[in-house]
């Protein structure tokens, strides 16, 4: 009886709510012991929301809230439409011509790269790279490259290091290009080429979010056009801003099948830029989910979720862990869900977390892990080629920005209402 009464003497003393709340209420959960609401305008859940503490206390009343797979199913059926509504993307906008261009191709060392071109909305284009495979034959895994945040741009030489452009972002394309499979890496909203549709001071605006997980679930439409793609080995990954964008992505279009959300999955931290916590996705009157429920949506879809000791990751084991395990204990589907944990290392994409989802990536997509390791099966990236930035712009002389581009986040906002009336 002791061991029964603890937890929720524990959650009582957090001002977190307790089993007896969830008979009550299995759907609409907003936990007490949050902090207050405002009384105008949305909630938000900017950066470090809760404490270390206050995160494990609504996670273990989760737990509580939800005991079996049908009060979660339940509970993740309104999460899924609170995400959408949250983001504005309620209704989903109609999906219209991708217009997509592919120019520039560069071979390498078991891989192509391509800059590609494709309007998420009409007037607006979504920039990126695409890494092929040079060896294989089809089917084709497909993978989504999702960045996070960089440097901002002050000259040009700055554009080396910067998002999708950076050594790390292009290492794992080709990395996974070169096991096979087709990568895609794409620009945040006002980062990379996109800086000159819409300019840097776009992306720390709401609307980014917004437009990022439009942008996502498009570029998941280009890479399932592609000839030779196989739509049910379709996966994601990304870090910090661009893992946020994983996982939602992940939640809420279900042809991803392979997750890997690098140095982001928190019970505590909601990010710190509005384009991943400046619309309310996490939180409203009938709502609420942190970082590792939104990630617990990709349940039973294999995830692995790559943590470090220097961030806001550093309890990934003890905490966000085991509720992940619990979520997919509930599918029967425990083995699909893994953390690769590096309690000396800080926030980044390095090699340590390259080489993790690698090796998941090859598990769960069938791919060849060998062609990216050395005799010692360590990674081994000395035939990957890092270009600098001038080659991969997707635009320039030879291919210039066609008149009917959007030239401001007003006009792309615009548009993307339009495609929900």
């Amino acid at each position: 009886m002791i061991y029964l009464l603890l937890p929720m003497l524990i959650f009582a003393a957090l001002g977190v709510g307790s089993a007896a709340g969830a008979e009550k209420n299995p759907v609409n959960w907003n936990p007490p012991g949050l902090p207050a609401a405002p009384t105008n305008g949305p909630a938000l859940c900017p950066g470090a929301y809760l404490t270390p503490e206050q995160g494990k206390a609504v996670l273990d009343a989760a737990r509580l809230q939800f005991p079996n797979r049908d009060s979660w199913d339940a509970y993740a059926r309104h999460l899924r439409e609170r995400i959408q509504q949250g983001a504005g993307l309620s209704p989903w906008p109609r999906r219209t011509p991708l217009n997509a261009t592919i120019t520039g191709r560069r071979a390498f060392d078991g891989y192509t790269v391509e800059n590609v071109a494709f309007e998420s909305v009409p007037g607006y284009f979504v920039t990126g790279n695409l890494y092929r495979p040079l060896n294989g034959k089809p089917p084709y895994a497909a993978v989504l490259s999702t960045h996070g945040h960089t440097r901002r741009i002050e000259k040009p030489e700055d554009y080396d290091t910067h998002g999708r452009f950076s050594p790390a972002s292009q290492s794992r394309c080709a990395a996974l290009a070169r096991m096979g499979a087709v990568a895609l890496s794409i620009d945040m909203f006002g980062c990379g080429d996109s800086i000159g549709l819409v300019s840097q001071e776009a992306h720390r605006q709401p609307f980014s979010m917004t437009i990022q997980l439009w942008d996502a679930m498009r570029a998941v439409d280009f890479l399932l056009s592609l000839e030779g793609v196989d739509p049910k080995r379709l996966a994601v990954t990304g870090e910090s801003g661009g893992g946020t964008q994983a996982f939602l992505l992940t939640a809420l279009d279900s042809r991803v099948a392979v997750s890997v959300p690098v140095v982001m999955v928190s019970a505590h931290f909601f990010g710190g830029c509005p384009c991943e916590s400046g619309m309310p996705v996490h939180r409203s009157a009938d709502h609420f989910a942190n970082n590792v429920m939104i990630a617990s949506l990709a349940a039973p879809r294999p995830m692995l979720v790559v943590s470090d000791g220097k961030d806001w990751t550093l309890n990934v084991p003890k905490v966000e862990y085991p509720f992940l395990q619990q979520i997919y204990n509930y599918y029967d589907a425990e083995d699909k869900v893994a953390n690769v944990h590096l309690p000396d290392e800080g926030h980044d994409y390095g090699p340590s977390k390259r080489i993790a989802m690698c090796r998941f990536m090859a598990e769960r997509l069938g791919l060849n892990l060998a062609a990216v390791l050395d005799a010692e099966r360590k990674l081994d990236e000395s035939r990957i080629t890092v270009e600098r930035a001038g080659p991969m712009h997707v635009f320039g002389d030879a291919n210039p920005l066609p008149p009917r581009a959007l030239r401001d986040a007003a006009a792309v906002q615009r548009a993307l209402q339009d495609l929900q009336k």
